[in-house]
């Protein structure tokens, strides 16, 4: 099980890409740049390219509406090029607040959108001349746009690998049962171990039927908390917000990810309450009402043998990454935490 976690760059980027680069030496296999609405992660990701050896960097997610298919395929052949081919392309959709509200851009069909898009990016990585025509991407641009003057083209340089991996980020049915098809990974929120087959078990196997022979077996990512110590209590009821903003908060009422995610947990009710408050300003309400065992499900939180016993359900679950967050107040408490997770998964 590879370990990995996103770059938290808070209290500035300088000191948290040298964290980085004591990590890298403690295990940590992977670091992701999230992007959501705040500093680009292609920036950062060249950044930490240049001061690190081995490990993978990771766009965590950049979103699909915002590039166009063939920058976003010369942006993750640059990143592969920088770091000696240790990029992976992180690709979402995010979520209509952000595409619409922050970009301006219509929200619509991510599903069918992420297909094309990844089938562009493999063309130019091949450096195949670029003509495609699909449903939401013609390239070039057809008879009666444009100048007419547009023409098949080709990467310009040879990439570092024309199979840079792809991991989508993927809730839905349609969704996840496309990444098993088609992405070297897949990346979940809130995964719970015990109820990942129940949700997800078929449209991975419906995804897996249609799988390339080609591609490696799918990587699978969650993203746990994690503390590794005793006394936990308050770093687990400190989890509670978070998951509040996205059950109750992240989307419209009948329009949110999560929520429908809770749902499929088993947690209606708690997640009609949770939203209800949210949505009303009731926001510590919210997060007071999120379940305990829920926290604990999706969390690395607790004693080392509690831990060791989350890692084995992730692990038999399918789970073949974990993209980590360490709650440690410090950069000598994150290693820390790392260098005790790597322990554990070692013994796995």
């Amino acid at each position: 099980m590879r370990i990995g976690m996103a770059i938290n760059y808070s209290s500035g980027f300088r000191e948290a890409a040298a964290e980085v680069a004591e990590l890298e030496k403690a295990g940590l296999d992977q670091i992701s740049v999230p992007e959501a609405y705040s500093f680009d992660a292609v920036s950062q990701l060249g950044y930490l390219a240049a001061v690190t050896d081995t490990i993978t960097i990771a766009s965590g997610i950049v979103q699909i509406f915002t590039r166009t298919p063939t920058l976003t395929a010369m942006t993750a052949a640059g990143l592969d090029y920088v770091s000696d081919g240790r990029f992976a392309l992180g690709l979402g959709a995010s979520g209509p607040q952000v595409v619409e509200g922050f970009h301006g851009v219509p929200y619509d069909a991510p599903v069918s959108r992420i297909r094309e898009i990844v089938e562009i990016c493999r063309m130019v990585w091949r450096r195949e001349k670029v003509e495609y025509h699909g449903e939401h991407y013609t390239i070039p641009l057809p008879a009666g746009q444009g100048t007419g003057l547009g023409k098949p083209l080709k990467l310009i340089n040879q990439p570092v690998r024309e199979r840079i991996p792809v991991i989508i980020a993927a809730l839905g049915p349609k969704s996840v049962a496309q990444a098993a098809e088609i992405a070297e990974g897949w990346q979940p929120l809130f995964f719970h171990p015990e109820k990942a087959q129940s949700v997800w078990g078929a449209s991975l196997a419906a995804g897996a039927a249609k799988r390339d022979a080609a591609l490696p077996p799918l990587d699978i990512h969650a993203s746990p908390a994690l503390f590794i110590g005793e006394h936990t209590e308050a770093l687990l009821a400190a989890q509670k917000p978070q998951l509040a903003l996205y059950i109750g908060g992240m989307g419209a009422r009948g329009k949110n990810f999560y929520n429908d995610l809770v749902c499929s947990y088993g947690y209606e009710a708690e997640a009609e309450v949770i939203q209800d408050l949210y949505l009303a300003g009731r926001r510590e309400e919210a997060a007071a009402a999120v379940p305990d065992e829920l926290v604990r499900a999706i969390s690395l939180i607790g004693p080392q043998s509690f831990v060791a016993e989350r890692l084995a359900a992730f692990a038999e679950a399918g789970v073949t990454t974990l993209n980590v967050a360490p709650l440690a107040p410090d950069a000598v408490g994150r290693l820390q935490q790392i260098s005790l997770l790597k322990e554990l998964t070692d013994a796995l």
